[in-house]
């Protein structure tokens, strides 16, 4: 399909690949889907509900923060009961990276310069190395170091990089080599500035992100953006979506996003149209029930659902399954681009959700593909 279709094309990044406890990030490995647990960390059972939740939503990896001794006391029981990889997220305390390390962290997530004397650091990297911890660097222009706001006047992706890079040396001055990097802004520009210079520097994988983006539609958006540049130009290893709302709405934004590019393949996706006064029938309410009962698809297949004929034969042309509105209240039903039956309104929302369960079922059992509208150009 590619030689075909050039411009659906994005050539990743050449990067080197870690391990992140049994994840491999970079490298030709999969784009990653990270977020971050916001329960209290001491609260131990409150932490791994969130986790096995975000799980469920198809997180690859899990962040959960690390700031007193009280929230790595029984930091073990959640490692053990996590089914994800954990990074560890340490600020200032370089004793919390070592309990974290020791207690089953994958990664730790520090700022090297933040942890102390280099003594500290060759401690920090130690404990990584005796027990197969990879590190995240996190850069964020919101916290960069005082000599380099002096220096360049305020963050910018020059200041991004310099301060990236000062990290990346303390740790390889100490022969460690299993490291990840971050250069975050709220700023979209300064973020994706920031990270094509970083990219062109640096061989390391790199974990994309826009902080303190916003709430759910506002910092989708400058997420999708930022970070969706960025994928598009091929940069990017690992992706975490921060937004105020729940951590599972984060990956599911992540998975969002890599699907629109063609980067990775979760569940069903789902094409539609934003409704008019053609609509044969309720579209935004159909598609948000078909959204929340098809949650527990996990296998990738795509569904059409289109309000009239003007768009929806040519829509439900590409889709494993298609729904167009009809007259009367009576819609027509496509199976893998190919009209195939009629269902009333009525029962409609069930039938369109047995469908889907059943290719699902057939997918997964190899009895059957998900629908490829290109395959036969691309022979």
């Amino acid at each position: 399909m590619s030689s075909v279709r050039p411009w659906r094309m994005i050539d990743r990044r050449k990067s080197r690949q870690i391990m992140v406890g049994n994840v491999p990030v970079g490298g030709d490995a999969p784009i990653t889907v990270q977020t971050m647990t916001n329960t209290p960390t001491e609260d131990v059972g409150a932490t791994i509900d969130q986790i096995r939740r975000c799980e469920d939503a198809g997180a690859d990896i899990i962040r959960v923060s690390c700031p007193t001794a009280e929230s790595t006391a029984n930091f073990d029981q959640i490692t053990r009961a996590s089914g994800i990889p954990i990074v560890a997220d340490i600020h200032f305390h370089y004793k919390r990276a070592l309990e974290a390390a020791d207690k089953g962290a994958a990664c730790l997530r520090i700022n090297p310069g933040n942890i102390g004397s280099s003594e500290r650091v060759a401690e920090v990297v130690r404990a990584a190395k005796a027990n197969g911890c990879a590190i995240r660097i996190g850069v964020n222009a919101g916290s960069l170091e005082k000599d380099l706001l002096e220096k360049y006047g305020e963050p910018c992706p020059e200041a991004l990089v310099e301060s990236a890079l000062d990290h990346i040396k303390l740790l390889q001055d100490h022969d460690f080599h299993e490291f990840k990097v971050a250069v975050k802004a709220s700023d979209v520009f300064l973020a994706v500035a920031a990270y094509h210079s970083l990219a062109e520097t640096v061989d390391c994988p790199l974990h994309l992100g826009i902080t303190e983006a916003g709430g759910l539609i506002g910092g989708t958006v400058k997420s999708s953006i930022g970070i969706g540049s960025l994928l598009w130009a091929g940069i990017g290893d690992t992706i975490r979506v921060s937004l105020s709302a729940e951590p599972e709405q984060e990956v599911k934004v992540g998975f969002e996003m890599l699907k629109a590019l063609g980067l990775r393949t979760r569940g069903v996706r789902v094409v539609s149209c934003p409704s008019c006064s053609r609509q044969g029938f309720d579209v935004i309410r159909t598609v948000e029930a078909l959204e929340a009962r098809l949650e527990h698809i996990k296998t990738p297949m795509s569904l059409s659902v289109l309000g009239c004929v003007v768009n929806g034969p040519g829509e439900a042309r590409e889709t494993d399954i298609g729904i167009t509105g009809g007259g009367a209240g009576k819609h027509m039903v496509y199976l893998s681009g190919v009209t195939d039956h009629t269902v009333e309104s009525d029962s409609m929302l069930d039938h369109i959700v047995s469908l889907v369960e059943a290719k699902a079922a057939e997918i997964e059992s190899g009895a059957s593909t998900a629908f490829d509208p290109h395959a036969e150009a691309a022979q």
